[in-house]
């Protein structure tokens, strides 16, 4: 009787480790850090009104964002290494709920970076992006920081500052929105990424790099 009752039991286990493996498999990138946001959002809800940044990894690691923006009551919901597509899909998660005032995005580069996304593809997924939230909020105000120079993602020059002048012209021809342009700011005499404002794995930035985004993104956020 004993052994059948271990045998029961290992096979439960073995049946609920599955399952877990699974439903793990069966989620989409990313779920575990919306959950996590959700989580927060249980506990507390972000005010509305505020200024939402969401996007990739470059927002994600900005940790003293709002220190950054004393007098501007921020929201950062950037994750993981996320593109564009991510992004769309996570809008009714970590985006619409907020009933922010302005949007502020940085995404694209991850979509360039595999090297099999052209520009006009980076501006076609940020269309639907962008149409998307407007469809939902039609005042909101929507900012998009260009896709910055990154060292390790050097040879995707061309492909990066091609989608951002397709994005910056689309942002041209659209209501309440800007185009925050730190890509020229991050080059040095040379024109290459300047070396002193990435962290060892040339790809995301120091403090030095944010506070550059902090001087370029200000002047375009809404009081």
């Amino acid at each position: 009787m004993k052994s059948a009752n271990i045998i029961s039991l290992l096979l439960l286990l073995t049946l609920c480790c599955f399952s877990a493996a699974q439903a793990q498999e069966n989620n989409p990138p990313f779920w575990n850090e919306i959950q996590e946001f959700k989580q927060q959002d249980s506990v507390q809800m972000p005010p509305k009104d505020a200024i939402l940044f969401v996007g990739s990894s470059s927002f994600r690691m900005w940790e003293n964002m709002q220190e950054m923006f004393p007098s501007r009551e921020v929201i950062n919901r950037g994750f993981g290494g996320s593109n564009l597509l991510d992004l769309k899909h996570y809008l009714n998660d970590i985006v619409l709920p907020y009933q922010p005032k302005q949007i502020v995005i940085y995404s694209g580069e991850n979509d360039i970076a595999p090297g099999t996304v052209h520009a006009q593809e980076v501006l076609t997924r940020f269309q639907d992006v962008f149409e998307s939230i407007r469809k939902e909020m039609p005042q909101v105000q929507i900012s998009f920081v260009s896709i910055k120079p990154s060292p390790s993602r050097w040879q995707h020059k061309a492909t990066m500052e091609e989608a951002n002048r397709l994005i910056r012209a689309y942002l041209k021809t659209q209501p309440r929105t800007s185009f925050i342009n730190v890509y020229p700011l991050m080059l040095d005499r040379n024109r290459k990424p300047k070396s002193d404002i990435f962290l060892q794995d040339s790809l995301h930035m120091n403090n030095n790099g944010y506070q550059i985004w902090q001087k370029a993104i200000s002047p375009y956020l809404l009081k």
